[in-house]
């Protein structure tokens, strides 16, 4: 394993006005505008993403069978209630709440019926289904593989849950999990991303990956071929979710709570979140790298090959196969969700679902990492050089997932190994020379296949 030096440094996330492109640049907060309420206290406030996915949660609980879902307006940056029309006290509570109010004919209880009568009469592979508050409806969707007998079924399963209640559409590629040969954790011959690092029910650290790849070996490498770092410790796949607890073989590792964004750059991850329609996300992982997009759908349904799997949430973010198990987080340090699996990829795009961290944390009794407490277990001392963690890297040279968690130079996504320098999110691909500082928003033509998509994310060699 590599001993080579790269000075690091944490991602800068500055406030400002910054003309960049590609999902790094959309890691600059947004400004957020003053919270002035009308004199009468019902006028909508302006809340970030997770201020709003917090107020939503109260009012779920608040307004009780009338909730029928929110979501967040990214331009107005408001959150939009549903209610059940009729019970003008409700309006009035979730206005002076600081909520957007928006009378809807479907309430939760009913779409969630709806979804019952999905899964019971149409559990297709190829098929998966999600609430969607901003058309409150459910959103069903159907992949290439889909047709004939199949396809007949699902639309006339549609059909019978009435007009209004959901909607179908097609799309292209097909669903699957995101596990293949290649790089930054290994077994065998599989390859997947970590998610985040955790601390475990009983102290030690560990962390969260897919439950599919969890399922598909034991122990866990961060180098191909390399001495197993980590042991499953749990794994749910299929089922009620899509996440696995791996922990790390050595107890003196000390893992950091960041995303390794590229280019020897880190985002602190500084809690959990629920996901909220309409919210902007960031997904990292192994073989893309950076890639951003919104939430579009919860408690989401997916029918893969192996298995039907619930409570996901669903985004229009790119991945492809080896993504399995990155991060979905948010721009200022939420840890969102783990990639599970689904349609597309980075060229043409699709729909990625993914397994709630909330819900992983909770199932495994694990919390996230101390974003301080530096990475790995150090380079020769099981803490580091200053920090436990070498030279503010997310997980030390010799632990885990490389010099930054996942992404190091030559351990976990090593050089060439979709994370490193040259592939997925590495110095030259797609992020620049400096991420969310000075030069953001220099994305280069460097990715491996000349792409100048303004995404910075090409096609690389392990695809």
């Amino acid at each position: 394993m590599s001993h080579k030096r790269v000075p690091k440094r944490k991602a800068a996330i500055a406030v400002g006005s910054v003309a960049a492109l590609g999902a790094a640049a959309l890691l600059l907060p947004n400004a957020m505008a003053s919270q002035t309420d009308a004199a009468d206290g019902a006028a909508p406030k302006t809340l970030k993403a997770t201020d709003a996915s917090d107020l939503a949660s109260q009012l779920q609980e608040l307004l009780g069978d009338a909730f029928a879902g929110s979501y967040y307006d990214t331009d107005k940056q408001q959150l939009v209630i549903n209610v059940v029309e009729g019970d003008n006290n409700v309006i009035i509570q979730a206005k002076k709440a600081g909520a957007a109010v928006r009378e809807v004919d479907n309430s939760i209880a009913e779409l969630k019926a709806g979804a019952q009568t999905l899964k019971a009469e149409a559990t297709i592979p190829g098929t998966a289904w999600a609430l969607d508050p901003r058309t409150n409806k459910i959103q069903v969707t159907a992949d290439s593989t889909v047709t004939g007998a199949n396809w007949n079924t699902i639309e006339s399963t549609v059909k019978s849950l009435g007009a209004g209640m959901a909607t179908i559409k097609k799309t292209e590629g097909t669903f699957k999990t995101f596990v293949e040969g290649g790089d930054a954790i290994f077994a065998g011959g599989a390859r997947c991303s970590l998610g985040f690092n955790v601390v475990t029910g009983d102290g030690t650290p560990g962390f969260l990956t897919a439950g599919h790849c969890g399922v598909a070996a034991a122990e866990w490498s961060d180098a191909e071929g390399g001495e197993p770092i980590a042991t499953v410790e749990a794994a749910t796949f299929p089922g009620d979710g899509d996440f696995a607890l791996v922990k790390y073989n050595d107890p003196a590792t000390v893992a950091a709570s960041t995303v390794d964004v590229g280019n020897g750059q880190t985002v602190d991850i500084l809690q959990a979140a629920e996901a909220a329609v309409g919210q902007q996300v960031f997904r990292m992982g192994s073989t893309t790298g950076l890639n951003d997009g919104e939430v579009t759908g919860l408690d989401a349904t997916v029918n893969y090959p192996e298995g039907t799997v619930t409570g996901l949430i669903q985004t229009n973010v790119c991945a492809e196969p080896g993504d399995s198990g990155g991060s979905l987080f948010t721009q200022d340090g939420s840890a969102i969700g783990l990639t599970s699996g689904g349609s597309g990829d980075c060229t043409v795009g699709g729909e990625t679902f993914f397994q709630p961290v909330t819900t992983a944390l909770e199932a495994v009794g694990a919390t996230l990492g101390a974003g301080d407490a530096g990475a790995g277990a150090g380079e020769e001392a099981g803490a580091g050089e200053e920090a436990g963690a070498g030279e503010e890297a997310g997980a030390g040279e010799e632990v885990g997932a490389g010099e930054e968690v996942g992404a190091g130079e030559e351990a976990g996504a090593g050089e060439e190994a979709g994370a490193g320098e040259e592939a997925g999110a590495g110095e030259e691909a797609g992020l620049g020379e400096e991420v969310g500082g000075d030069e953001l928003g220099g994305v280069d033509d460097q990715t491996g296949n000349g792409a100048d998509d303004g995404t910075g994310l090409g096609n690389n060699e392990n695809h």
